[in-house]
């Protein structure tokens, strides 16, 4: 015969469990709701792990407040930005208007089937496909101005205020985080104090070294791409080689998509531009993976290339690029308290025997 068996829960353990549900399921909602600040949160942690080791060489080298050390690590940075400005921006200016001036060129020669681009319209009959997406989407499209014309303005605003917000949290961030981790230090037990200390130190060794290194990596790709295309007269060079900066930020595609990019630019330049940069880059890369990143990183982010591999992907799927670019950092403080936690726990059985 069986026997039904009743399992009874304390008012209290319900109260509880739905408590529980509630604040994850808040906390999950105001993640939700304040990801843009979140977003600006993390830009702003990398880019004081980038600027702190300039801050503490100062301190070690005459400027011993790390208050004044952090101003002038923060005005310097800010006159290399203004001079980077200043050199290369009106350039670009100026590339970026020759290429809307040449745009109806282009434009001419696609339509009549000229130039390199001719083929367009001979194979593809882009025009006709053009023409019949306005005829179908047209009046939409025009109906639709004004939301668009609002949305460009948010976008813009939105860039300003994010720019202003992350400027000043880097400055605070540079000059009270010491303080903050000796806050959280202090809420430890004091004999665990000195491990998580130097689990918070391995991981600011590799957080650090990378965020520095791939700024470091991505400022002598966008240069010496720039360098090749002014010599073999590619147009928009300076425009080039900062989309090549920028992209080379992100790990492993990062590099190929800006070959690919540059490539068919030079290609429509002429076929020997478009021959050569396509060997820059690929001996470009064989030096920065074997030569510049073992230099640069040296030994503070050691993945492997798989883990390097699925961090990434994992990362983009999460937040796009801003994932993929926070993956590795993220992924190398994962192995750090792996590694901890395994030493602790082999010190604790060897202890035991």
């Amino acid at each position: 015969m069986i026997q039904e068996r009743l399992v009874r829960f304390r008012l209290r353990t319900v109260l509880s469990l739905l408590l529980t549900i509630v604040a994850v399921a808040v906390v999950l909602e105001v993640i939700w709701i304040s990801r843009h600040v979140l977003t600006w949160v993390l830009i702003s942690i990398f880019l004081t792990l980038a600027l702190n080791p300039a801050v503490e060489w100062f301190q070690r080298h005459g400027i011993s407040r790390r208050g004044w050390a952090a101003a002038l690590t923060y005005l310097l940075t800010i006159g290399f930005l203004v001079g980077i400005s200043f050199t290369f921006v009106p350039t670009l200016v100026d590339q970026v208007n020759d290429f809307v001036h040449k745009l109806p060129d282009y434009v001419h020669d696609v339509t009549h089937g000229r130039g390199r681009l001719g083929f367009l319209e001979t194979k593809y009959h882009l025009q006709e496909r053009v023409e019949k997406a306005v005829k179908s989407g047209g009046a939409a499209k025009v109906l639709g101005l004004s939301g668009v014309a609002v949305s460009v303005a948010k976008g813009v605003i939105t860039i300003v205020v994010a720019a202003i917000t992350i400027a000043f949290m880097t400055f605070f961030m540079l000059l009270e985080g010491p303080t903050w981790m000796e806050r959280l230090y202090s809420l430890l037990p004091e004999s665990s104090q000195p491990r998580w200390r130097g689990v918070g130190h391995d991981i600011y060794r590799t957080v650090g070294g990378y965020v520095t290194g791939n700024l470091l990596i991505s400022l002598i790709a966008g240069g010496l791409t720039t360098i090749v295309l002014l010599i073999l007269g590619v147009p928009y060079a300076v425009a080039l080689g900062l989309i090549v900066a920028i992209l080379d930020l992100i790990p492993l595609a990062g590099a190929t998509i800006a070959a690919i990019l540059i490539g068919i630019v030079a290609f429509l330049h002429t076929i020997v531009a478009g021959i050569v940069v396509v060997v820059f880059f690929v001996v470009y890369q064989q030096v920065e993976n074997h030569v510049l990143q073992p230099v640069i990183y040296g030994r503070t982010v050691q993945l492997s290339p798989l883990a390097v591999l699925i961090s990434i992907l994992i990362g983009a799927e999460l937040a796009g690029i801003l994932g993929a670019l926070a993956a590795i950092p993220v992924a190398g403080s994962i192995q750090v308290l792996l590694v901890d936690w395994r030493r602790h726990r082999a010190e604790h059985a060897a202890a035991a025997l």
